[in-house]
């Protein structure tokens, strides 16, 4: 599908993706900056954990003041959550550090809430009959931004300006950029307000067995995938190999290029062989998660995370498609947020559980991670031969 013949709203919400994506960065420099500052990885996985644990009556608070949001505000207020977060981690130093990591965690982890507007906004902005196409396009610009802009901060941040104090300035530059994403949405991004809120609404929807695969899907993934969060990966490199923020980043370009080169592959796969190719995207991810149990070279590690990010965004329009049409249009937002609930639960202690694998054994997490993405792909064949 070429570029032109995206919807123009579509286009606009696919470069939102774009420009915001290098400030992604923060999810790797902050676990870092507090490894920096004295906390044990054991002690990072337990804050992470216990942050989503706290965040709870505040989400929920949350959720219940802002239920009747157009989507476009909603995104609008991702970032202003997620700017104000990282303005508190620049000024997490001295006696108030612990308070000012709480607050931005909390504000950030509040902020995830909104998260299923991103996937409600493309289910309304995207031509069903084309699904699989623009979300091609969708990762693989946001993708390229990515592995440009993180090559650039990581050497920055890795090998110039890489003391906790450069850290927090680069904090406040980030929380300040993002909150200056509200603009662009609020001017370029549909409305899409009216039956497509977030609402409480009560409505019939029928959980059928094929979506009860979903479910069980969505259990075993993002429990594989919260096994080995950016902590990890940032201690395995840091402390482990004993490198830097821009080696980091120099693996997660290998996963961008990954992503880029599996969205061409994913173009050409039809929509009939929608199960197999998710089941073949687990499978190299798996691939990825036995080469990390093996306590590799750096080389490796770019080479095994290339893998892990051609197997996901493989599966990923064939996954998020088949989501999306068991999802009534009319009830995109409330039943997207509902699964997006349902993934916070399952993973809720995943940070804690990674840190503690972590300090017994660098390479553990990756194991859990292996275990779950053979046996989700197990499930996906299985369903497909039935099929």
């Amino acid at each position: 599908m070429k570029w032109s013949e995206i919807p123009e709203g579509a286009r606009h919400y696919i470069i939102y993706h774009t420009l915001i994506s290098p400030l992604l960065i923060t999810w790797y420099m902050l676990p870092l900056y507090m490894l920096m500052t004295g906390y044990s990885i054991l002690e990072v996985g337990v804050v992470f954990s216990a942050i989503r644990i706290v965040s709870i009556p505040a989400t929920y608070l949350v959720g219940r003041l802002f239920d009747r949001l157009p989507v476009r505000t909603g995104l609008a207020l991702i970032d202003l959550l997620e700017g104000i977060a990282r303005i508190f981690y620049a000024f997490a130093y001295g006696v108030i550090a612990p308070v000012m990591l709480f607050l931005g965690l909390l504000f950030e982890r509040i902020s995830s809430i909104f998260y299923p507007l991103y996937q409600a906004a493309e289910k309304l902005l995207y031509p069903e009959d084309r699904m699989e196409e623009v979300l091609a396009w969708h990762m693989r610009l946001p993708e390229a931004s990515e592995l440009v802009g993180f090559l650039v901060l990581g050497y920055i941040f890795g090998h110039i300006f890489n003391t906790p104090y450069h850290y927090r300035i680069g904090f406040l530059f980030f929380g300040l950029a993002t909150i200056a994403m509200i603009p662009y949405i609020l001017r370029y991004i549909p409305r899409l307000d009216a039956s497509e809120r977030i609402t409480s609404e009560r409505f019939e929807f029928k959980v059928d067995k094929e979506f009860r695969l979903i479910l069980l899907i969505e259990a075993i993934i993002m429990l594989a995938w919260s096994m080995a969060p950016e902590i990890v990966l940032i201690y395995y490199i840091v402390e482990v190999l004993g490198l830097t923020l821009f080696e980091a980043m120099i693996v997660e370009a290998s996963i961008s290029i990954g992503a880029i080169a599996a969205t061409y592959v994913s173009e050409v796969i039809p929509r009939n062989y929608r199960f197999k190719a998710i089941a073949l995207g687990y499978v190299l991810i798996a691939v990825w998660a036995a080469i990390m149990v093996s306590n590799p070279s750096f080389p490796v590690v770019v080479v095994a995370y290339f893998i892990a990010r051609f197997g996901d965004v493989l599966a990923f329009p064939f996954y998020r498609g088949w989501i999306y049409s068991k999802v009534p249009r009319d009830k995109a937002s409330s039943l997207l947020s509902a699964l997006s609930s349902y993934r916070r639960i399952i993973t809720l202690a995943s940070p804690a559980i990674a840190g503690a694998l972590a300090s017994l054994r660098p390479t553990l997490p990756y194991l859990a991670s292996l275990i779950l993405f053979i046996i989700a792909s197990i499930v996906l064949v299985a369903y497909s031969i039935r099929e």
